[in-house]
């Protein structure tokens, strides 16, 4: 992943503050996305790999967390996760944020490794896969 490390950074400590709004934008419909946290931790893999011939996987990863509340979403899911699917689409995201005094619209790209549904929402976990400003 190449991406500006300082703007991961400040993205982890936006989502820290608890009040960022972001929007997952999924086929035509767009979603609010709560209880957002990213974070930077390790990946189970000994080495970087390609994983099942499918993604690249480095030791470490950037994280992100969120819950959708629309459980309309739950079958536009099917084709994005991760595993068993050979053929997976990014999840694209967006919020913005305070970067050195201006306000930045984020454009961030992920792959959804699982989901947990309740029956009022569903919790995601991706990995961030590329992160820009737009």
């Amino acid at each position: 992943m190449a991406v500006d490390e300082s703007l991961l950074k400040s993205l982890i400590n936006f989502t820290k503050l608890g009040s960022s709004q972001f929007t997952l934008h999924l086929k035509d419909h767009s979603y609010p996305l709560n209880h957002v946290h990213v974070s930077h931790s390790t990946v189970p893999v000994n080495k970087p790999t390609t994983r099942g011939g499918v993604y690249f996987s480095d030791k470490f990863a950037y994280k992100m967390k969120g819950t959708v509340e629309d459980l309309s979403i739950v079958p536009l899911l099917t084709k994005k996760m991760l595993g068993p699917n050979t053929e997976f689409g990014e999840l694209k995201i967006t919020t913005t944020m305070d970067v050195e005094g201006s306000q930045t619209n984020l454009e961030i790209s992920t792959n959804l490794t699982n989901s947990v549904q309740t029956p009022d929402s569903i919790e995601l976990s991706m990995i961030i896969v590329n992160l820009k400003s737009v």
